[in-house]
């Protein structure tokens, strides 16, 4: 079953001879429940073709559905009620909350929806993450995989249908980048997710169901 249709999406930046064709004409489908990666050089269009799926841009001709949700058409409010809804989202930088302590931000999400958090699935998820002793640091107190493990546990903790990862291990060393990679995929299998990663090691991205490759706007094969 397919969680992700992309129908001949095109997104161009700038006029004339300095026109960048960021997207152009991409189709693509995703299987529910798989472990897609996306590599490419950088200006390539993967992290165009990330946040069309996100719902964070709109493309100039095309659609984009997503879990039944045709993107097209979507006024900023609905998109922003997509994205609390259907998306959880893992960023290089982690994009914590420095205030908040990992139990905080790992909630964030649940509180901006004014949603009573499931204390059973949270339990879990924070197990599998191995945050349980770490709830009341804050994210200054942790090291690098630390925190992508608080953000990835972030993206989980509104049971998403879709999680989209943008070089989630890019900040973090080899070894670290593994082992955030290793526990990111075994949540997405534990809770039956859907994750699209983009990135530009193709040893990471070899861990995926399937990988794409984007150049020049276009997906190759």
């Amino acid at each position: 079953m397919e969680i992700v249709t992309v129908h001949q999406v095109k997104k161009y930046f700038g006029k004339g001879e300095a026109q960048v064709k960021a997207l152009d004409g991409i189709d693509l489908s995703i299987e529910k429940g798989k472990f897609t990666a996306i590599i490419g050089a950088s200006g390539s269009g993967k992290t165009t073709l990330l946040n069309m799926i996100g719902g964070l841009d709109t493309p100039d001709a095309g659609e984009v559905i997503v879990d039944g949700v045709n993107l097209s058409g979507l006024k900023e409010k609905e998109l922003a009620v997509f994205r609390r809804n259907k998306v959880g989202f893992v960023y290089q930088n982690f994009n914590l909350v420095p205030t908040l302590t990992v139990k905080e931000n790992i909630l964030f999400p649940l509180s901006l929806a004014g949603s009573t958090p499931d204390q059973r699935f949270f339990a879990d998820v924070v197990q599998q993450l191995r945050l349980e002793e770490r709830l009341n640091a804050y994210p200054h107190e942790l090291s690098g995989g630390g925190q992508q493990r608080v953000a990835i546990a972030r993206a989980l903790i509104a049971k998403p249908a879709i999680i989209l990862a943008d070089e989630p291990t890019g900040n973090l060393d080899v070894k670290s980048g593994q082992n955030v990679l290793g526990l990111l995929k075994m949540s997405v299998e534990t809770y039956h997710q859907t994750l699209i990663m983009i990135t530009h090691n193709l040893e990471i991205a070899q861990m995926a169901d399937r990988v794409l490759r984007m150049e020049d706007g276009r997906l190759k094969a």
